[in-house]
């Protein structure tokens, strides 16, 4: 596949370091030695033995309720797998909604070609819209902008091809999605993804609103929870540290969240559950 390279796409004077214009939460990519990067190699772990032990490749990411972190755990987690050189990440950005992979990674406008072109066009490939950001051995498609409603958009056959394809070509494929409460579009990426991981805010998503969210998405597909946020103090040789997220708006004090990680119960016979 010929990616163009993302200061070509941008007009990012050669020699920028792409990382100045990352948001200060993708700890995977700005400080992978620190401990909060290092609870992300844990989640990075869970998935790379999801992927021996079941095949598991293409992975949803998200939430009960908007602002919940997801799009910080998406591409945390795309920081810590690409750190491996020799493995090849893509991002996509399927919240047409309210896409924020672009914001996050310092790329500018969301609405430029990507998931919806290469969905609403038959002559528009994957490799024509996927970017390939070098300086951080990470691919991203970002959500495009459709004329279509999104529930259109993701319930075309062309789907399950571009998905397929991607399969052929990386090695995972982490898909931010809309909350999965309020909207179906979650719900109809189901069909073609591997596994879900449900990312709760801790002292903000209702129990109830969780409880609703995981009777939505198939249960054999809930591979994981990612508990969000929690601010009780942590000691330095447990929990899950990282950085809650409002969706639209990135904090810019983050709190430190311990997560919980839930496997699929007729897939894996062992349940892992990190302290909090």
């Amino acid at each position: 596949m010929t990616h163009i390279s993302e200061s070509h796409r941008q007009g990012v004077a050669p020699g920028t370091d792409i990382r100045s214009r990352l948001v200060e939460e993708l700890v995977s990519f700005l400080s992978p030695a620190s401990l909060e990067a290092d609870q992300y190699r844990t989640l990075r772990q869970l998935v790379e033995r999801l992927r021996r032990e079941s095949a598991f490749q293409v992975l949803a990411v998200t939430s009960a309720t908007p602002g919940d972190g997801k799009t910080i755990t998406t591409l945390n987690l795309a920081g810590s797998l690409v750190q491996s050189p020799n493995t090849r990440v893509l991002v996509i950005d399927a919240d047409l909604h309210r896409p924020a992979v672009a914001g996050y990674l310092g790329l500018g406008d969301a609405r430029t070609h990507g998931l919806a072109e290469t969905i609403l066009h038959d002559d528009y490939s994957l490799g024509r819209a996927v970017r390939h950001l070098e300086p951080l051995n990470l691919s991203v498609l970002l959500s495009g902008d459709g004329h279509m409603a999104p529930y259109e958009l993701l319930a075309s056959p062309r789907l399950e091809g571009l998905l397929a394809e991607a399969r052929r070509r990386y090695d995972y494929v982490l898909i931010d999605t809309p909350p999965v409460v309020p909207l179906a579009d979650c719900r109809l990426l189901g069909r073609w993804v591997d596994g879900f991981i449900v990312v709760v805010a801790a002292h903000k998503t209702p129990r109830k609103l969780l409880v609703e969210a995981l009777k939505l998405l198939d249960p054999e597909k809930v591979v994981g929870v990612v508990f969000n946020g929690d601010d009780r103090p942590l000691s330095p040789y447990y929990g899950y540290y990282g950085y809650s997220d409002s969706e639209r708006t990135p904090s810019r004090s983050p709190a430190r969240p311990s997560s919980w990680w839930r496997r699929a119960p007729n897939r894996h016979k062992q349940t892992t559950q990190s302290h909090r």
